[in-house]
């Protein structure tokens, strides 16, 4: 049997960490039943253990239990928030303001609000792919409703300023709305420091299962009001109807726990993998560089650019040896130029190639990347 290549697309998707695995295992079989069920144990049993994986996302990110939802992804949770809370607070407005480098899933909801008479403005990012919080400020209306801005970005790792946009969104009575799905398990959240009013997150990101995310709602100071996308039984106080898949709820519980108790010592090791694996092929490549801030980033995210080599070319020749992308998994399976780094107007996208690091990385895996890169964009390069 041949080898496993090297992973190194964390930030698309990553494996069910074991500790995961085995508090989930029972959920499938000893404890099967409907968290709906309250009239036997049964269904008590698997209750309890949703409420239990509840607390624990709650506690990841400074909320009340009663403030999460659970959904099948960040995708989900994020057309509820968007379009839950357009349909929701039209007596209040009908504009929505979000950031030119936001996940599809948010772009395309976005889509929607203009397919569906509502206004829209979205912000443009400096050449490092950071929103000046001023700009937000400045495009809130009377009639504004939300803003949403990413708090990692999935292609270049970015960071924003979430705390200085919440307060500003805070002073203006505006819903705002954070994509954590990069964020969550790698960066201190507090929704109530941070003043944020929604929230999305999906459990595979973080070694939990896939088929499971989260929605964070706020439910005081002030309310947020959201009009439910999906109808058929009333769950998760009507906000999401359809029966809890207490497995995946309660892997992804265990996840945020795990990640968030080790957060500080893996960020650390991803963040040395990170510059190490940078310098490398700064060093050896002529012409590379980074794309994004270089301080404002997420540790386990590298997007750099490598020419004169084709970037899909590169990726497709180490196949065999490494597994790593150009880009965002999440858009189609047509291959496409990113749309975050045309924005940040470079001129050599299609030599960019993502880098995301996790937990199955060591040392000599890295050392072996390190090689295998260098001499297949050298040998490449001949041909050029």
């Amino acid at each position: 049997m041949s080898e496993q290549p090297i992973y190194l697309d964390y930030a698309a998707t990553t494996p069910v960490d074991p500790r995961v695995l085995e508090i989930m295992l029972p959920y499938f079989t000893e404890h099967f039943g409907n968290p709906a069920s309250k009239s036997h144990s049964y269904g008590n049993t698997a209750a309890a253990a949703v409420e239990e994986a509840r607390e624990k996302l709650a506690k990841a990110i400074n909320a009340r239990p009663q403030e999460i939802i659970f959904t099948s992804g960040a995708t989900e949770a994020i057309n509820l928030a968007i379009k839950g809370a357009a349909l929701a607070n039209e007596s209040k407005g009908k504009h929505f303001i979000t950031v030119a480098t936001e996940h599809k899933a948010v772009l395309d909801c976005f889509d929607w609000l203009e397919n569906n008479g509502y206004e829209t403005t979205v912000l443009p990012v400096d050449s490092e792919g950071i929103l000046d919080p001023q700009q937000v400020a400045d495009a809130i209306r009377p009639n504004t409703v939300m803003v949403s801005v990413m708090m990692v970005n999935n292609e270049i790792g970015v960071i924003q300023d979430i705390a200085a946009i919440g307060a500003i969104c805070k002073q203006h009575d505006v819903y705002f709305m954070t994509d954590a799905t990069q964020g969550l398990g790698k960066e201190k959240i507090d929704v109530k420091a941070m003043n944020i009013d929604l929230l999305t997150a999906s459990s595979h990101k973080i070694y939990g299962p896939k088929g499971v995310g989260m929605l964070y709602a706020k439910r005081s100071n002030p309310r947020v009001r959201l009009d439910p996308i999906q109808h058929g039984g009333g769950h998760e106080k009507g906000l999401r109807s359809g029966t809890l898949p207490t497995p995946l709820i309660v892997g992804f519980g265990a996840a945020v726990q795990i990640a968030c108790k080790g957060m500080k010592k893996e960020q650390a090791r991803l963040r040395k993998f990170r510059d190490e694996l940078q310098n490398e092929l700064l060093n050896k490549v002529p012409g590379a560089s980074v794309n994004g801030h270089l301080e404002n980033r997420v540790a386990g995210i590298l997007n750099i650019n490598l020419p004169p080599v084709d970037a899909e070319a590169l990726v497709a020749s180490l196949s065999d040896r490494l597994a790593f992308s150009t880009g965002s998994a999440c858009t189609t399976e047509r291959i496409q130029s990113s749309h975050v780094l045309e924005i940040l107007r470079l001129t050599n996208t299609r030599h960019a190639i993502r880098l995301s690091l996790g937990l199955g990385l060591e040392q000599k895996l890295l050392d072996k990347t390190m090689t295998c890169i260098v001499s297949e964009h050298q040998r490449l390069a001949q041909f050029i």
